[in-house]
């Protein structure tokens, strides 16, 4: 398993107030993805000049998360199950979301860490 990015994830029910509060902090949209999942969620990457990432999502909720992206997903989800992690028991994130360039877990700590599990497959 190799970690290939490593950033904050926020998901909110009103993205644009948190977009603009990290344009104002220096950050740029790269790209968006839309319709992600059950939930059909809306996902914003933006960067700042020093390289620093981080991913806004307009969903059904509001979570804190951190997006980790991997070489092999299947490996990984494996890995932090040994370690007492669980897969997200929402209806809309228990299953691999297959967004057609990536696929995802979202996996949770024992602690309440929730960490979004990505693998680019393109």
């Amino acid at each position: 398993m190799k970690i290939t990015s490593f950033n904050p994830l926020i998901v909110t029910k009103d993205s644009a107030p948190v977009i603009a509060l990290f344009e104002a902090l220096g950050f740029e949209k790269r790209h968006a993805k839309e319709g992600i999942g059950k939930n059909n969620v809306t996902d914003i990457r933006m960067k700042d000049a020093n390289g620093f990432h981080v991913d806004i999502s307009q969903g059904s909720g509001e979570w804190t998360m951190i997006r980790m992206n991997v070489d092999n997903l299947e490996e990984t989800v494996k890995f932090l199950e040994s370690r007492g992690f669980h897969k997200a028991r929402h209806e809309a994130a228990h299953d691999t979301i297959d967004t057609g360039s990536s696929k995802i877990n979202i996996m949770v700590s024992p602690s309440g860490t929730i960490f979004s599990v990505s693998q680019h497959i393109q």
